[in-house]
């Protein structure tokens, strides 16, 4: 609800006539769209961010998805500690989930933790940017601080909206803005918990969390895995990659690779990728980024367990275990749940979008995905969908941003023990 209200008061104020650029009220449908998109950390758009609102309505934009990124309960709690140094239990108990803090004594603590990373993150990776924008390419001061404090705020949220028509395809060959960009989308997707672990015991990695193991893990291996793809694809792709000399196709490769997951800018034209390569980002944004962080998809650490259970389920183990631990059954059916659902949102998003619109299948399922995994990448039909088809994907970028956390929670709480057991029986499988 929280999300919600947020989106409401988000469209009203995209549709003052002071939000666009030509004083003229914003249509609800584009208003609308845009609200869901900021507060949901998408991207996606069916205007031009950077022409079509006025730097009121670029500023509500970015407060949107800032609020987005934070999480409704965390900001909640960051207002009582600020007003009364002690949030309403309910309050602690529904932020311990969303950040997942593992007792209510930590909420305090993670909720400061995201408070400051996020803005030392934003600020300093502003600060870069406006220079680099200043001293490189000559914008004036005033121009270059907002351009650069926009692109940060977004890059940490993994929201990837910007204010350029192009996205960030005009700097695709300066490693001084897209490597800062690349390094906010990492700290912002990783998760919280992961920040929170690495600040306590940075020093002792053997007792660091299972769950900062596997996410680690998990990240590294779609980062490295999704560089290869996009390298091998595309390197010989005239419309992509193919022009770039070898260093430059590194670095747009490796960036394609870390906003692929979730953080939705691009430095190539995505409507002229090889279809394997949109093949390589259904995977990779799907998954999506580290639990409780600005990232979404389904989460590494999700796609992480069920590797683990199935590498379990072929040696004939009873148990799936990592890093000298046992991952616990209730783990293995939260993440088996996320994932049937989450793939039954993204079945039933393409057939809808399939019946109200005559675009080709596999831009459809891309579509789709970025909606749902709330990317904000597009091949370039997001404007030009039928209003039904604009609102479908509505409902997937809510459902992806806040339908996980929902069920997680839903999983958690309703989670209890049987007074007794049936009798068991192997139904065959395969």
């Amino acid at each position: 609800m929280s999300f919600l209200l947020a989106i409401v008061a988000g469209t009203i104020l995209l549709m003052l006539p002071a939000s666009r650029a030509d004083g003229l009220a914003a249509p609800w449908l584009t208003a609308f769209f845009t609200s869901v998109s900021a507060v949901c950390v998408t991207g996606l758009a069916t205007v031009d961010t950077g022409t079509y609102w006025s730097t009121f309505g670029q500023a509500v934009i970015m407060v949107l998805f800032q609020i987005g990124g934070f999480g409704m309960m965390t900001a909640a709690t960051l207002l009582g500690l600020m007003v009364n140094r002690s949030p309403r239990l309910r309050t602690r108990l529904v932020t311990q989930v969303e950040t997942h803090s593992l007792g209510l004594g930590d909420v305090a603590q993670v909720a400061r933790l995201v408070l400051v990373v996020t803005f030392t993150c934003e600020i300093l990776i502003a600060i870069v940017l406006t220079l680099r924008l200043h001293l490189a390419y000559g914008l004036n001061w005033g121009d270059a601080a907002w351009s650069g404090l926009f692109h940060a705020v977004s890059a940490f949220n993994n929201a990837g909206f910007s204010i350029h028509a192009d996205s960030l395809v005009r700097y695709a060959q300066d490693a001084l803005i897209l490597l800062p960009v690349m390094i906010a989308i990492l700290i912002g997707g990783i998760g919280f918990p992961v920040l929170q672990d690495l600040r306590l015991k940075f020093r002792d990695p053997r007792h660091w969390s299972l769950h900062t193991k596997l996410t680690l893990l998990g990240t590294g291996i779609l980062l490295v895995a999704g560089f290869v793809a996009v390298l091998a694809f595309e390197s010989a792709n005239p419309k992509t990659l193919g022009a770039m000399t070898m260093p430059e196709k590194i670095l747009n490769a490796a960036f394609a690779s870390v906003s692929a997951r979730t953080a939705g800018f691009n430095t190539v034209d995505f409507g002229a990728l090889t279809r394997d390569t949109w093949a390589a980002h259904y995977l990779l944004m799907f998954i999506g980024g580290g639990s409780a962080g600005t990232a979404g998809g389904v989460k590494v650490g999700t796609a992480v367990i069920l590797v683990m259970l199935v590498l379990a389920e072929i040696r004939g183990h009873t148990d799936s275990e990592a890093f000298g631990r046992r991952i616990g059954a209730s783990a293995h059916r939260q993440a088996i749940t996320v994932l049937v659902l989450g793939s039954a949102m993204i079945v039933l998003g393409t057939m809808i979008l399939l019946r109200v619109s005559d675009f080709p299948t596999d831009r459809i399922i891309f579509e789709v995905i970025s909606a749902f995994g709330t990317v904000g990448l597009s091949t370039g039909i997001t404007a030009d969908l039928p209003p039904a088809g604009q609102l479908t994907l509505t409902a997937l970028m809510y459902l992806g941003r806040v339908g996980t956390i929902t069920l997680a929670t839903s999983l958690v709480l309703a989670e209890r023990r049987m007074p007794y057991r049936y009798p068991e029986e192997h139904p065959i499988v395969g």
